[in-house]
C-alpha cells in the first residue's frame, strides 16, 4: 500500500475509532466496516490488516512529523531549501520528458503543496540529525581535528602542464599524451635550475589561466586544493620549489613555496571544525538520523501501546542501526 494511502488510512480509522466527526462512528473493535455474502469485516480486521501493510512504518512517520516540527520552526532555511528541491526535481523530470503531477500523484501525493511540505520535513530531519551530532561532538575530536587539519595558509607560485587529452583518444594515445606534459613539466624544472625566474615560465608556459598572469601566484588553503597539490606544498620549505613533476587530477604542477601565514587560534575556528565534523559523521554513518530521531522520540517520552506494533519497533531500529555494523 502507498505510504501517503496508508497514512489517510490510519487516521481516518483512528478517527473513526474514537468517536470522533462521523456519522459512521465506530463503538469497538468488533463493528463491522464492510461486509458482503459470506464475510463481515470488522474495524479490529482492518486495524490488524493496516498494521501489516506498513503499520509500524507509517506510526513512526507520524510520530516523528509531530516530534520533529515541534523541535525545528518552518523557517526561511525550510522553505528556501523545499523550494529549490521541489525546482530540482520538476527540472529532471522535465528534462526526460516526464509529467511532473503524473509523478507526484502516482506516489500519492495530492498536490505541490503536500509534496512540499514532505521536503520540508525532510530539511527539519537533516538540521535535527545535525544538531544530534554537535551535541555528541567531544572536545577531544575538536582538538585532534586543530592539530591535524587546521594550517595558516601558504602563500605560493605554481606552474600547471595539462596533458592533452581527449575522451575518445585510445589508451595508448592517453599515456602519450601524460608523458608529455610530465616532460614539459622537468624541462621547465630544469629551466628553474639554471637560474629562470619562475614568473616568466608560469606566464608563457602554465595551463591554469586564473593564475599565469600573476606569474603562478595564489594562496593556497588546505581543504581547497586537491590533496596532492596541498601535501607538496606543506612539505616544502620557504623559498623552495618542486624538484619533480607533482601529478594531480589537473596535470603536473611545478611549486614554489613563498610563505606559510600563523595558525589561528582555536576560538576562532571551533564553530568551523564543528561544523567539518558534523559534516564528516553525517556522510560517513549512514545511521545517525536514525539515532537522532530515536533520541527525541525518549524526549518526547513515547510509549507504544500496541504490543506487535512496539515489537516491530524495536527491531526495525535493532536493523537500522545493525546496518552500520554490518557494512
Amino acid at each position: 500500500m502507498n505510504k501517503k494511502v496508508l497514512i489517510a488510512s490510519v487516521l481516518a480509522f483512528t478517527i473513526l475509532l474514537t468517536g470522533c466527526g462521523s456519522a459512521a462512528t465506530l463503538k469497538n473493535g468488533q463493528q463491522v466496516v464492510a461486509q458482503m455474502n459470506g464475510k463481515k469485516i470488522t474495524a479490529e480486521d482492518l486495524y490488524d490488516e493496516l498494521k501489516k501493510q506498513g503499520g509500524q512504518v507509517t506510526l513512526t512517520n507520524m510520530i516523528d512529523e509531530f516530534i520533529v516540527n515541534k523541535e525545528i520552526k518552518t523557517d526561511k532555511d525550510a522553505t528556501s531549501y523545499a523550494d529549490s528541491q521541489l525546482e530540482s526535481y520538476k527540472s529532471s523530470y522535465k528534462s526526460y520528458g516526464k509529467d511532473f503531477n503524473e509523478a507526484l500523484t502516482a506516489a500519492g501525493y495530492k498536490d505541490e503543496d503536500q509534496f512540499k511540505d514532505s521536503l520540508i520535513l525532510e530539511y527539519k530531519k537533516k538540521v535535527v540529525t545535525e544538531n544530534y551530532v554537535k551535541d555528541n561532538i567531544t572536545e577531544k575530536e575538536i582538538n585532534n581535528y586543530y592539530k591535524d587539519k587546521i594550517f595558516g595558509n601558504i602563500e605560493a607560485k605554481h606552474i600547471l602542464i595539462s596533458p592533452d587529452t581527449k575522451d575518445n583518444m585510445s589508451d595508448e594515445d592517453k599515456e602519450k599524451a601524460e608523458n608529455k606534459a610530465k616532460k614539459e613539466a622537468s624541462d621547465i624544472i630544469k629551466k628553474l635550475d639554471k637560474g629562470e625566474k619562475f614568473e616568466d615560465l608560469a606566464k608563457k608556459y602554465s595551463d591554469d589561466k586564473g593564475t599565469a598572469s600573476k606569474g603562478g601566484k595564489l594562496t593556497v588553503t588546505y581543504g581547497a586544493v586537491v590533496d596532492e597539490f596541498w601535501d607538496a606544498t606543506n612539505k616544502l620549505k620557504d623559498g623552495k620549489y618542486t624538484s619533480e613533476p607533482v601529478k594531480s587530477e589537473y596535470g603536473y604542477h611545478i611549486i614554489y613555496r613563498i610563505s606559510q601565514g600563523e595558525k589561528p587560534k582555536l576560538e576562532k575556528v571551533k564553530d568551523d571544525i564543528i561544523e567539518k565534523l558534523v559534516e564528516e559523521k553525517t556522510s560517513e554513518d549512514t545511521t545517525l538520523q536514525t539515532k537522532a530521531l530515536v533520541e527525541l522520540r525518549k524526549k518526547y517520552k513515547l510509549k507504544i501501546s500496541d504490543s506487535g506494533l512496539k515489537k516491530n519497533y524495536n527491531n526495525a531500529i535493532k536493523s537500522a542501526l545493525d546496518a552500520k555494523n554490518n557494512s
